[in-house]
């Protein structure tokens, strides 16, 4: 560990979750885990707050747990996620006049260079909430990545800019400072899970990164290491969850329930012979559900995201030539059977699951390690890019906080047999006729009875 780095500490208010983890980088540039908690989200709808009560009680339930891990944590500032419908992006160009063109170009100029941009017009209700440089020109000199050193009379860039309505973001800022936090800065989820779960290569190589929340589905697109294009895709994994309660005539709990243990995103891959047992209420006879119909409705709403996400990499005139890295698939959605195949058949790019795991120091707990938490530690890695670069104060502790043991794996996660065929009693479902699975949902599953923990966030 090194206390010469401060402690920094995500927060990320997602529809079905939120997550607080706080991390500090050690001398290899890995983060340790000092702290992590969740809550179930109930306040917020579609990536926005709506019921501020609500996501007040969630963030502080959120943050007890993490305390509760490591109470010699203290947590004032945090990092916070933003996404939601009212999201949208616009690119602008901007230029400065140097006052000596013999001189190098300082930070300060760059600095100016970017702060002009947020007297850039939108729209009246709209805030900007962070400005991208792109490209950096300078006099006749085109496409420099980083012009500081550089000399020459006009400094110029293209600026991708994110902006949201004001009334959604005063939300969050509200909830997040009575729950007693202070929002160190705003982040676009989208970049927070790329940062979690790309490298440089990815990013030189073209890549678009595809984050399927609760709420909302995340688009981010970057080529030759920068930021394209970023979007909100307002269907995500309730939306699948609604359509299963609806198309088969089951509760929302047994929807969620089912797409997460017996769900595929391919129908073709559901066992034409299997069905999912669901209890009778109030003394009803039992229903019993076709795997297959439920793939078919799960491939259905997939499908049209992932339309979405071909629609926006048509208008951007990004193909497979700009896309060496494929698409990117992270978020809690990213863990759906054969969503893989599914995604590269609609896309017609290469697709992989993104984990936030290269970024973690070793022994840590393997629940961090799936994607639901890329944008939770993606946070805290935009505050160290901040801290790095002397953007913001930051208070530096040089207390040796230790990693509490909670936080630590203490074994290998046992490798999944045969599936259960029969769910215990006390769950909602069974299922007969089961294939053994063979893809990269098995690396995270311990049991298939993980699925009915009522504190297992297994929110799609």
């Amino acid at each position: 560990m090194n206390p010469e780095q401060p402690i920094i500490v995500g927060l990320d208010i997602g529809t079905t979750k939120i997550a607080v983890i706080a991390g500090r980088k050690n001398e290899f540039g890995k983060l340790e885990i000092l702290g992590f908690g969740k809550a179930n989200s109930n306040g917020v709808k579609h990536g926005q707050v709506l019921n501020i009560d609500e996501t007040i009680k969630a963030i502080k339930l959120a943050l007890e747990n993490c305390l509760s891990l490591n109470p010699n944590l203290n947590i004032g500032e945090v990092y916070v996620g933003i996404a939601g419908h009212h999201i949208k992006s616009l690119q602008t160009r901007g230029d400065i006049v140097r006052e000596s063109e013999e001189e190098e170009i300082t930070q300060a100029e760059v600095d100016l260079l970017i702060s002009k941009q947020y007297k850039t017009y939108i729209p009246a209700g709209d805030q900007i909430i962070d400005v991208i440089p792109q490209e950096y020109t300078i006099d006749n000199m085109p496409n420099i990545v980083r012009p500081i050193g550089y000399s020459g009379v006009k400094l110029g860039a293209n600026f991708h800019i994110i902006t949201g309505d004001k009334n959604a973001i005063r939300n969050i800022n509200r909830s997040v400072e009575k729950a007693g936090l202070y929002t160190k800065d705003l982040v676009l989820q989208p970049l927070a899970s790329a940062a979690a779960v790309m490298g440089q290569e990815d990013l030189e190589a073209g890549v678009a990164i595809v984050d399927i929340g609760g709420g909302t589905t995340d688009l981010a697109v970057f080529a030759d290491g920068v930021l394209r294009h970023t979007a909100v895709i307002p269907f995500a994994g309730e939306n699948i969850t609604n359509d299963i309660k609806t198309g088969l005539g089951v509760l929302k709990s047994q929807a969620e329930q089912m797409k997460t243990q017996f769900g595929s995103a391919l129908a073709n891959e559901a066992k034409a012979n299997a069905y999912i047992t669901i209890p009778g209420l109030r003394g009803m006879p039992a229903k019993e559900i076709s795997v297959k119909n439920l793939a078919n409705i799960i491939q259905a709403r997939m499908s049209e995201i992932l339309d979405f996400v071909t629609y926006h990499l048509k208008q951007i005139g990004m193909d497979n030539r700009h896309l060496n890295g494929g698409i990117v698939l992270t978020g809690g959605g990213s863990q759906l059977r054969h969503l893989i195949q599914l995604t590269e058949y609609v896309t017609g790019l290469p697709a992989r699951i993104g984990l936030p795991n290269e970024h973690l120091a070793a022994g840590h707990i393997e629940e961090l390690a799936k994607p639901t938490y890329s944008t939770c530690l993606g946070l805290i890695l935009k505050g160290y890019d901040d801290f790095e670069n002397n953007r913001k104060v930051f208070e530096k502790s040089f207390i040796n906080i230790p990693v509490p043991q909670d936080l630590i794996r203490t074994s290998v996660p046992v490798a999944v047999q045969e599936e259960v065929l029969v769910a215990e009693d006390n769950t909602t479902a069974s299922v007969e006729k089961r294939q053994p699975l063979k893809n990269f949902w098995d690396k995270f599953k311990n049991g298939i009875i993980d699925i009915f923990k009522e504190e297992e966030d297994g929110h799609l």
